[in-house]
């Protein structure tokens, strides 16, 4: 079962297990739909969501299906009815151009206003709209921070304590009955995290590839994959390569 179907037959209202992990030191969950919630802070954080995808390449000649947008607006509708956060972090890349927010239909629109409605909302800037979002509730940003997290769409470089980035889409592979299985994964080492993107149309890059050569302690690297409806957590050392 995919992210959509599972949020669609829970609808946001039944528990899932989600995994407890912390980032310097302040405590999180990792949902198996792909957000991290932060419960002492009422914080609910989503990565690359890459929303108007479909149409970003419509307007460049390539056609795909139209439905991204929708299917990750219904899984994020999901995490926000589960958690009812005080505040929505996006990432950075939330939509797949610079123009997608403008160009947003008003039916997707309607849907982001009313997920709104009560709490606060970022957007982060990512290299994807750098720009800013046109017309949506909240405050678009570079960057945000609380108790000591940095919240940034594209990771620095080295060892940096306290991050909670997205842009490198981390994904894992592990042997499962003989079968290597390959899902999108949070990746920590308890000091910054890397989150999984949340769109329903994105790739994703393995935890081993150069990119993120030097972005984390491996000795204490964690891997939390996304499953059917579950977390998976498997230390560094025990994926496939």
């Amino acid at each position: 079962m995919n992210r959509l179907a599972l949020a669609r037959e829970l609808n946001g209202l039944v528990p899932m297990p989600g995994v407890e992990t912390s980032v310097h030191g302040v405590a999180a969950v990792c949902d198996p739909l792909g957000a991290l919630y932060l419960p002492d802070a009422g914080i609910l954080v989503v990565s690359d969501l890459h929303l108007e995808k479909g149409a970003a390449f419509a307007r460049r000649g390539m056609l795909l299906p139209p439905y991204d947008t929708l299917a990750t607006l219904t899984v994020l509708c999901a995490v926000i009815t589960r958690y009812n956060p005080k505040l929505v972090v996006s990432l950075g890349d939330n939509f797949h151009d610079r123009v997608g927010s403008a160009h947003l239909p008003d039916t997707f629109r309607s849907l982001i206003d009313n997920m709104a409605r009560g709490r606060e909302w970022i957007w982060i800037n990512g290299n994807h709209d750098p720009d800013g979002t046109v017309d949506l509730p909240g405050s678009s940003v570079d960057e945000m921070h609380y108790a000591g997290l940095t919240f940034r769409h594209e990771p620095k470089g080295g060892l940096q304590s306290g991050e909670i980035a997205g842009h490198l889409h981390p994904a894992a592979t592990v042997r499962r009955r003989e079968k290597a299985v390959r899902r999108p994964c949070f990746a920590t080492d308890g000091a910054r995290l890397l989150m999984p993107a949340f769109g329903v149309m994105t790739g994703g890059l393995d935890l081993g590839h150069k990119a993120l050569t030097g972005l984390f302690d491996r000795s204490s690297l964690v891997a939390h994959l996304l499953g059917r409806d579950r977390i998976y957590s498997v230390r560094f050392g025990n994926l496939r390569s």
